[in-house]
């Protein structure tokens, strides 16, 4: 198939069927309790299925109901197809538009690994394509912005407010599945605040046969807490894309696809939460890099079915180490969200600011007990 796009899978899910899923279905049925999603009262979406919209879509004023095909039709120009081809491999997906001067949100491991002599193409949703330049990457939350050359006047995505979204809420997935531009498929949110690892060898997949590049480039891994998991179509090149709300708002961004040996969509796909990407592109676009909360603890899954992460080393000085935490205490909650493993600890703080406080629940010597920490600017990224 010469000159189609070649597609950068969106990582394998690392969660098993056991221990990790059951937690992250806990962490999910505390989260449901938040408002609605604007008016929206359908708990399916069909192509002739109607929904309330409240406010504009993507920009354009849609009042009363909107179908399905007009929620499509209205964010489609805000959704990109990112091409990247470096010296050794090819690849891409997806991206969301962010100003209509060109800035572009998409996943790091989209544009991981272009450097120095590396080319970013993107492909708008009326056939036009333009250069892009990576304005900055956080591999820690697996986000990058991205500026396309000489374009005005773009549509830029409606962002919406990702902590309003309740399990049930119906959602579309819009993107670049196998280069397939502009392709939209339908779905809910299946379960909220799950904890995920992604990239590294099990992100490392195969292109589809006669789309070129070898073997796709894989990023290092890393974990996402807060994750939305929906069962919405994601599939190879829809990363980067958009997850959208009834409204025609932006609530999330795709990510990552959990799959049982093979390489396409089985149901179960996962997306970063809006509010947490926006915060990332924000400083990105602002400063080139992105400050993370630092806890100064290392951790590991408790032994047995108990659930909780045991702390296993506490960096000297660290906020742990003030607090008064200590080598073989397990942390069993982090403010209201309980742990289950050492991902959630590790997604968790990801989602922290520096300077912000938290609550950590621990048990020592069978004793539970809380205590407040204040999280510091994570240095020597």
């Amino acid at each position: 198939m010469p000159g189609a796009p070649a597609v950068v899978p969106a990582p394998r899910a690392r969660l098993t069927v056991g221990q990790r899923l059951g937690a992250g279905l806990a962490l999910a049925a505390m989260a449901v309790g938040g408002g609605a999603v604007g008016a929206f009262t359908a708990t399916s979406f069909g192509q002739s299925t109607t929904v309330a919209a409240s406010s504009p879509i993507a920009g354009t004023a849609v009042s009363g109901t909107a179908t399905v095909a007009d929620i499509a039709q209205a964010v489609q120009p805000a959704v990109v197809s990112i091409e990247v081809r470096t010296s050794n491999s090819a690849g891409g997906g997806s991206g969301v538009v962010l100003s209509a001067d060109g800035l572009i949100l998409t996943n790091n491991h989209v544009v991981d690994g272009v450097g120095q002599g590396g080319q970013v193409i993107v492909r708008f949703s009326d056939g036009k394509t333009a250069n892009a330049k990576i304005v900055g990457t956080d591999p820690a939350t697996d986000l990058a912005v991205i500026k396309a050359d000489g374009v005005s006047g773009l549509t830029k995505a409606a962002i919406g407010d990702s902590d309003r979204l309740k399990v049930g809420d119906s959602v579309l997935a819009i993107g670049s599945p196998l280069g397939l531009s502009g392709s939209v498929t339908a779905g809910i949110v299946s379960a909220l605040n799950r904890t995920l690892t992604v990239g590294g060898d099990q992100g490392r997949q195969q292109l589809p046969p006669g789309w070129g590049g070898g073997e796709s480039r894989g990023s290092a891994p890393t974990t996402i807490g807060g994750a939305i998991q929906t069962d919405a179509a994601i599939n190879p090149g829809n990363s980067g894309g958009a997850l959208v709300n009834a409204k025609g708002e932006v609530v999330g961004i795709n990510t990552a696809i959990f799959t049982n040996g093979g390489e396409g969509n089985i149901g179960v796909g996962f997306a970063i939460p809006i509010n947490t990407a926006s915060q990332v592109a924000q400083q990105l676009i602002t400063t080139g890099k992105v400050s993370h909360a630092f806890l100064g603890v290392s951790v590991t899954d408790a032994l047995g079915d108990a659930g909780g992460a045991l702390i296993g080393q506490i960096t000297e000085g660290s906020p742990a180490a003030q607090a008064g935490l200590k080598q073989g205490d397990l942390i069993t909650k982090i403010n209201n969200t309980a742990v289950e493993e050492a991902a959630t600890v590790v997604g968790a703080v990801r989602g922290f600011k520096p300077g912000q406080q938290v609550t950590i629940t621990y048990v020592r010597d069978g004793r539970s007990q809380t205590v407040t920490v204040t999280l510091v600017e994570k240095t020597g990224e």
